[in-house]
């Protein structure tokens, strides 16, 4: 009862009041403060969350548990099942239905029959009159043990049914869990039966561990910020998608928490919307999934790649929320690695008690086995003869016993006079002396193992899990697969196909105004960049039609953080003032702000403008007027001798005379650097920002060098959105003048053989071994010079063959892409060894290529020089590696 107020158990609807229409206002303050709370903690408690002792909701529990009982080792109708468990939930036979199907989906403690329905395509189960199901043999061996389950009765007192049930292994981590209450929720996600059972073995053992989800969906997951499951976390979850052909995109896993239905409609959605463009959808997905996603022929599948990871159900995020109800009843918020500590602490304490109880059955054995050999060896079963009256039969049987018990290790009692009464005659006579002392043997034998494993308790635990994942986990790899996922930035992505106009008079911007200038394709999430002639910057988001300031002399989409873009620009300083020049780049700004480029003063305006997407500087003339006594009225501004700096500075003065005109005398070229990039493994994906191998340094016209395992080779523009094949063994910058070295097996000659050749045609994908089935790629090598070392197999009845080394370039010269090779050897190879490559210069004899080579080593030497003397130029601060 709360203080200051009225004991309202039964009284929540007096105090009535009556108002002018005559109805009666009842209050039912009582009702809310009781009944709310009673219903918030039914469904926390007996609906929403799971358990932390066995990880399972009451639902799950009492199918289980109805199944056990009607388990005869035969299938049993879903329905059946059903039925039985409704005796003890309460709910309707469509909750039980429904909870089945999902534990059966989950594969591990039911054995299904029948259409149980599909988790990759969303299809449900038949009818529950259709489908069969019994214990899977996992579930039999570690879910139930009468003997140390806690029960209580069932909801309408006719039924035991369990309070918990004793199960041995991490359940809760394993399913997953989720469900929603009231007032709170639960989302526990599945992890991987064997690193679980690894991971429990660690706690036992002392030693630390980690925990990541695993997906019954497969797919590729990024778990940076998983937080151990608690609050706060996310994982982001992707589907595998890989490009078939240059127009067909192949989605074979997908996002767990998605279907390949909810997957497709978000594709469709997306491409209806103009985020991506697709031609068609072809959903081929049975057991495994396959959707084929056909493009245009002008589109890129690397960026639709992205695109569907940024505008589609192709990567989610999920939220992870570790909620369970503890032994108190009361819900508690834990991690992943909590759960499993505590999961393996229970499964510790659950061993002990059925090993103690295990123990004090084979003692219980033992003690009636040895009372029975006293009692029939030593005849004492003649003493009860003479005997008129039960408890005369009692006490010649208990004097009878006591010369005979004193190695017994529990008193007799009456029970065990009784039961040796019982003993047949049969038995009696039959009685083998020797082959009683063998049972007691094989019980002592047995009392000592169990007290053994009490005595080593851990030890025991860890052989437990140990036996588990060698018998139930062979085939329960971890089918998701953890790799960092890289930024995907929308509006690089995002399909553009919206036409934006400008009316640079008035001053609008936008895509409605198709009857003025065209300026380039947009999207609708695009930032628009304006330019006017007072000198004044803003970005917008693109809409329909939008007001930017009359006098608009540029207008562009707005690419963040592009450092590639410079604007070279002269402004006169307000009206009679000197004019400026700077160079500078638009990195960040604040969306509908407007920025001055000029100091402020009235009558600032722009005198010349250009916008430069690669760090162009070009040449102008500069005019002055005839003013006074100016000698020097025209004179010429090189833009490369200016820094690039942000858009706020001064710049410098040109002139404190008045600007009659400006002319461009020179087009400009690139003062940026080459760009630097790098190739990160661990998500496979080209960067500029330092992380993983650096590939070199690029500039507009250099191309990637590819080579996979099959044998092909191609060269590439490094666009920094290209996906990498998992097959990839070579990527570096490509030198056409380069030749590439390798040794492969052709399927048809059964040879090994070796070619030298150059690209033939950049852009190109060509295949450089043959198509026989049994046709391999042994080694590949972009060196100058490469080694081998061949070890050779030692033949029947004659000497081992010393390994021999071999210079591939003295080997074979260098020949077409489609040529097959020079032999390598007759004789039968054990290995083949990669050695260290010799440096170009001291090549002898390499015919035509040796005068490629130094002509190559020239060329090499002189971009390095020039690459100096660039960068000797320019300002590091104000220079940038991005495009």
């Amino acid at each position: 009862m709360i203080d200051g107020e009225d004991n309202i158990e039964d009284h929540s609807l007096e105090n009535p009041e009556n108002n002018n229409t005559g109805e009666v206002t009842k209050k039912v303050t009582g009702m809310y403060m009781d009944w709310f709370l009673d219903y918030a903690s039914y469904v926390i408690l007996e609906r929403a969350v799971p358990a932390i002792e066995d990880g399972l909701k009451p639902v799950q529990r009492r199918i289980l548990h109805s199944m056990k009982e009607l388990d005869d080792g035969r299938y049993n109708k879903v329905a059946n099942i059903v039925g039985h468990t409704m005796q003890y939930h309460p709910h309707g036979d469509m909750s039980i239905s429904d909870a089945m199907v999902q534990v059966g989906q989950k594969d591990l403690l039911i054995d299904m029959q029948g259409n149980w329905g599909n988790i990759l395509t969303g299809d449900r189960a038949a009818a529950s009159r259709y489908i069969e199901a019994r214990l899977s043999k996992f579930a039999l061996d570690v879910v139930f043990n009468p003997k140390i389950t806690e029960w209580q009765l069932s909801y309408d007192g006719r039924k035991k049914e369990p309070i918990n049930l004793p199960i041995m292994f991490p359940l809760l981590l394993a399913q997953g869990a989720e469900g929603i209450a009231v007032g709170l929720s639960t989302k526990v996600l599945p992890h991987n039966f064997n690193e679980l059972i690894d991971a429990s073995i660690k706690h036992l053992k002392g030693k630390r561990f980690t925990l990541y989800p695993d997906f019954p969906t497969s797919g590729i997951a990024d778990i940076s910020n998983y937080n151990d499951g608690l609050r706060g976390g996310k994982v982001r979850v992707r589907a595998k998608v890989s490009q078939k052909d240059k127009n067909t995109l192949v989605i074979s896993e997908i996002p767990f928490s998605t279907t390949t239905t909810t997957l497709i409609d978000s594709i469709l959605k997306a491409n209806d919307k103009g985020k991506i463009k697709i031609k068609k959808i072809e959903d081929n997905t049975a057991s495994e999934v396959e959707i084929l996603i056909h493009l245009p022929s002008n589109i890129s599948p690397d960026k639709t790649i992205d695109a569907l990871y940024a505008f589609t159900n192709c990567e989610v995020s999920i939220s992870p929320l570790g909620c369970v109800i503890e032994e108190s009843n009361r819900p508690c918020f834990i991690g992943v690695s909590e759960m499993l500590r505590r999961s393996t602490d229970n499964t510790l304490r659950l061993l002990k008690l059925e090993l103690e109880i295990q123990l004090r059955e084979l003692q219980e054995q033992w003690h009636y086995a040895s009372l029975e050999r006293i009692f029939i060896e030593n005849r004492i079963y003649r003493d009860i003869e003479e005997q008129e009256t039960w408890a005369g039969v009692i006490e010649a049987i208990d004097l009878g016993l006591k010369p005979h018990t004193k190695h017994l290790k529990r008193a007799v009692n009456e029970d065990d006079i009784v039961r040796l009464t019982e003993i047949r005659i049969k038995r009696i006579s039959k009685f083998d002396i020797d082959k009683a002392q063998q049972k007691i043997d094989a019980l002592e034998g047995d009392i000592a193992e169990k007290e053994h494993h009490l005595a080593h308790l851990v030890d025991f635990a860890v052989s437990y899990f140990e036996r588990l994942k060698k018998t139930y986990g062979k085939d329960k790899d971890r089918k998701t697969e953890l790799r960092l996922f890289e930024d995907i930035e929308a509006t690089k992505v995002v399909m553009r196909n919206t036409k934006l106009y400008v009316n640079k008079e008035e001053g609008f911007v936008g895509t409605s105004l198709k009857k003025d200038e065209y300026v380039a394709d947009c999207a609708d999430i695009d930032d628009v960049i304006c330019f006017t002639k007072e000198g004044k910057l803003v970005v917008t988001k693109v809409d329909s039609k939008t007001f930017v300031g009359k006098n608009i002399i540029h207008v562009a989409v707005f690419k963040k953080k592009d450092k590639r873009t410079v604007y070279n620009l002269i402004y006169k300083d307000g009206r009679g003032g000197a004019s400026y020049v700077k160079r500078f780049s638009v990195t960040s700004i604040t969306r509908d702000k407007e920025y001055d480029l000029t100091q402020g003063k009235k009558g600032s305006e722009i005198s010349y403008f250009s916008a430069n997407p690669n760090g162009e500087a070009e040449i102008v003339t500069i005019y002055l007027r005839q003013v006074g006594s100016i000698k020097k009225l025209k004179f010429d501004i090189d833009f490369s001798e200016l820094l690039i700096k942000g858009r706020g500075v001064k710049g410098n003065i040109v002139s404190k005379y008045a600007v009659k005109k400006i002319e461009l005398k020179q087009a400009g070229v690139s003062t940026l650097k080459p760009r630097k990039i790098w190739f990160d493994d661990t998500v496979r994906r080209l960067n500029v920002d330092n992380r993983g191998e650096l590939l070199g340094e690029f500039k507009g016209e250099d191309r990637l060098l590819i080579i996979n395992q099959k044998g092909e080779v191609k060269t590439i523009l490094p666009e920094l959105s290209t996906h990498f094949d998992s097959d990839m063994i070579v990527l570096e910058k490509w030198i056409p003048s380069k030749p590439i070295s390798a040794i492969h097996f052709d399927g048809e000659k059964q040879r090994y053989y070796v070619k030298r050749f150059l690209i033939e045609t950049e852009g190109k994908e060509d295949k450089f071994i043959t198509d026989h089935p049994e046709s391999f790629l042994e080694i590949v090598s972009t060196d100058y010079i490469p080694q081998v070392e061949l070890v050779y197999y030692k033949q029947r009845g004659k000497e081992q063959k010393p390994n021999q080394l071999i210079n591939l370039a003295e080997f074979i010269t260098v020949k077409g892409i489609k040529a097959i090779g020079n032999q390598l050897t007759t004789d039968k190879l054990r290995h083949i060894n990669v050695k260290d490559s010799l440096p170009y210069e001291i090549v002898p004899n390499v015919e035509k290529n040796e005068n490629d080579l130094k002509d190559l080593g020239n060329q090499i030497n002189k971009n390095s020089e020039d690459s100096a003397k660039n960068e000797g130029n320019f300002d590091d601060d104000n220079q940038t590696t991005l495009f």
